[in-house]
């Protein structure tokens, strides 16, 4: 993760006791090279090409690379504030309309790009970390007839809780995409699609190969980017609305079509992609994910003015202690699914999906008894 990535070099052992570890290094090359240049000695050539290649290694090993660190964050927040930007850049006034839907459209891909060449080029001398791409892959069938029956049934609990992880994301997909906000005409298929996902992951896992569903904010994003957005007073506030949405099977096909296509770029010049410059790309999606985002807008009432509050619809329906207490009790609930879900323990970690199924009867059977039903209705979006 990202914190991982930062810290192994900045917290690097090499740096903590720079001095001494090159000072030891050096004394084992210096003996190193006597016992080489000894004329006793009966090293041959390629046992003292040898001996350099010890000690470089050894040396290379000992530098402190904390600017690394340095430009890990650099590059990741670059690339954050730059596609955050161009995202934005519909509501400026410069250029033409057209350029702005274009620049805005594309901004993630032309944020990447850019701060790739920026880590690789201007900063050619400092070490990135590159995207590093699995060429040891083989395309086979999977030996299920090997396992014994232990491992199937293992094999078919573990199988249970992805699903469910599965079932839950597809359908939170989909309902976000399928948003009164977005305009589509089109009626929503949600036993189609789990059809369809099912019948691919199926034949996926026959080959061991990574599995697939609608996921966030990708999906919603797809959706957005199809739309004719503009700026309209909306609740008070000034909000970007969609006015018309083109639903069209087009640009899935071709992105699909481009990522196969990219299994050509390997290794390079997708190699020359730094890691941080992926942390960016995740933190972008994270954050425009919160646009619109109810839960986001809530918590933000924690800490706004009463008299600055905007007119929403559960704001104008809703007690604001009841709003509070909403807003904290999924705070909570948030809270409890981070620790599960980062936990190092993997046991822990496995039982992600049971929590989440665990939260729709805990919505219906507990909350109530905090807040009334006519208000849940309101905050969960139904009475909007």
């Amino acid at each position: 993760n990202t914190s991982t990535d930062f810290k192994r070099f900045y917290f690097a052992p090499a740096c903590e006791a720079q001095d001494n570890r090159t000072m030891a290094v050096m004394t084992d090359a210096n003996r190193s090279m006597l016992a080489v240049l000894d004329p006793s000695s009966t090293a041959n050539l390629s046992s003292t090409t040898q001996v350099y290649r010890d000690i470089e290694e050894e040396i290379e090993s000992s530098v402190c690379r904390r600017e690394t660190s340095l430009l890990f964050v650099l590059l990741m927040l670059g690339t954050l504030w730059l596609a955050i930007t161009l995202y934005r850049f519909r509501r400026t006034p410069y250029l033409s309309q057209a350029k702005r839907e274009a620049l805005a459209d594309y901004a993630l891909p032309t944020a990447v790009i850019l701060m790739s060449l920026i880590g690789s080029t201007v900063f050619d001398n400092i070490y990135v970390e590159k995207f590093p791409p699995l060429l040891d892959l083989h395309f086979e069938w999977a030996r299920i007839d090997l396992l014994p029956w232990t491992g199937v049934l293992t094999s078919m609990g573990l199988g249970f809780t992805l699903s469910l992880l599965f079932f839950m994301d597809q359908n939170i997909s989909a309902a976000m995409v399928m948003a009164p906000q977005n305009r589509l005409k089109k009626g929503a298929a949600y036993h189609y699609d789990l059809l369809i996902v099912g019948l691919l992951n199926g034949a996926l896992t026959l080959y061991g190969l990574p599995m697939m569903h609608g996921v966030l904010p990708h999906s919603p994003l797809h959706a957005r980017s199809l739309a004719d957005i503009e700026e309209r007073i909306e609740e008070g506030h000034l909000r970007e609305v969609v006015v018309n949405s083109r639903e069209t099977r087009v640009t899935a096909i071709v992105a699909h079509i481009l990522v196969l296509l990219s299994l050509f770029l390997i290794p390079y010049p997708i190699a020359y992609i730094p890691r941080a410059v992926l942390n960016g790309l995740f933190l972008y999606m994270a954050v425009t994910s919160l646009d619109g985002l109810q839960v986001f807008e809530r918590i933000l009432l924690l800490v706004t003015e009463q008299n600055k509050y905007p007119p929403n619809h559960y704001i104008r329906r809703c007690p604001q202690r009841k709003i509070h207490q909403f807003t904290l009790l999924q705070i909570c609930q948030l809270a409890i699914m981070c620790l599960f879900g980062f936990s190092p323990i993997t046991i822990v970690e496995m039982l992600f999906p049971v929590l989440i199924l665990l939260m729709i009867p805990f919505r219906h059977t507990i909350i109530p008894k905090y807040i009334e039903e006519k208000y849940l209705d309101a905050l969960d979006g139904k009475g909007h």
